[in-house]
């Protein structure tokens, strides 16, 4: 059992959850109000998307990215910035020629992914191993795509959080280890019952327990029904836990959620267990992150 818990609080993700709840968050403003908030209850890392404050879908946009990493950064609440670096590997096959993506398709190269996080330098950003099927789109990113993106990374002083979905996307990342594109110390979230990956089951993750190097530092969760359950699930086997809007949009049956309730159920349940929700300065120690700045009090890479 992990005795030491980090809280990750992914505030909005980029699934069209807006149209179920409209307390997701969209804009910049509203996106770090909802960080702001969600570091107050006890999270030590906001994992960050953006959205498009004109129709709430998700965004590729660096400025709303930068909008976004000011505002938090600004706001003299400590919280580590996890930007996301997964977007832009969708790829949906058209109907009429295979060959070229078609509708809902969203593809980019692999520099482009990471174009804001070499901007931002948040402290931690997402290096999402694939390929894979989603419900409605493949997700696509080769091993060579995984080489550069990591490496960008690397030299931009960032921290990943690799994202594995299955237990080939952690024999990737072992393989990028071992090219000496990932520094020592890697951080894993374990991205469990997210179709068509991983099931969100105890045995399936043990099994990917097993397959993490040695020395690795992880979390886990999992989405929508199981989401709260699964903080516990992730704890008592050792690990970190995720909770926010981005995964599942209620705090009880029927009641829809916000990014604070979601930490402040997650906190309660740590101290439940006999364990304690980390602060973002020991989350750092734990993490290996040396910061380098600091903008109104924030720290940051």
């Amino acid at each position: 059992m992990n005795y030491e818990v980090v809280i990750t609080c992914a505030l909005t993700g980029a699934g069209d959850t807006k149209e179920k709840h409209s307390g997701v968050p969209v804009t910049p403003e509203e996106i770090a109000a909802s960080a702001v908030k969600a570091a107050e209850a006890g999270a030590a890392i906001v994992h960050v998307h953006v959205r498009d404050p004109k129709t709430g879908r998700f965004s590729r946009d660096i400025e709303l990215y930068k909008e976004t990493a000011k505002l938090i950064r600004a706001s003299g609440v400590d919280v580590i910035l996890n930007i996301t670096a997964g977007m832009g590997a969708d790829f949906v096959p058209s109907d009429e020629n295979p060959s070229v993506g078609g509708s809902g398709t969203d593809m980019i190269s692999a520099a482009e992914r990471v174009a804001h996080i070499e901007q931002i330098k948040p402290e931690i950003c997402t290096l999402d191993c694939g390929s894979m099927n989603y419900a409605t789109t493949a997700y696509v990113a080769t091993m060579n795509m995984l080489r550069e993106t990591a490496k960008r990374i690397q030299a931009a002083g960032v921290k990943p959080e690799i994202e594995v979905f299955d237990l080939g996307h952690i024999w990737q990342a072992k393989q990028l280890i071992k090219e000496g594109l990932i520094d020592k110390d890697p951080l894993f979230q374990l991205c469990m019952g997210i179709p068509y990956g991983a099931e969100a089951t105890a045995r399936n993750m043990l099994a990917m327990l097993d397959a993490l190097p040695q020395g690795a530092i992880w979390g886990s969760f999992t989405i929508s029904r199981m989401h709260i359950p699964w903080v516990a699930q992730s704890i008592l086997l050792g690990g970190n836990v995720r909770v926010g809007l981005e995964d599942n949009l209620f705090i009880d049956k029927g009641v829809l959620a916000t990014n604070e309730q979601l930490v402040e159920r997650a906190k309660e349940l740590i101290g439940i267990m006999g364990a304690k929700a980390l602060t973002p300065a020991e989350a750092r120690k734990i993490f290996g992150i040396i910061t380098q700045k600091k903008v109104g009090g924030i720290a940051y890479r």
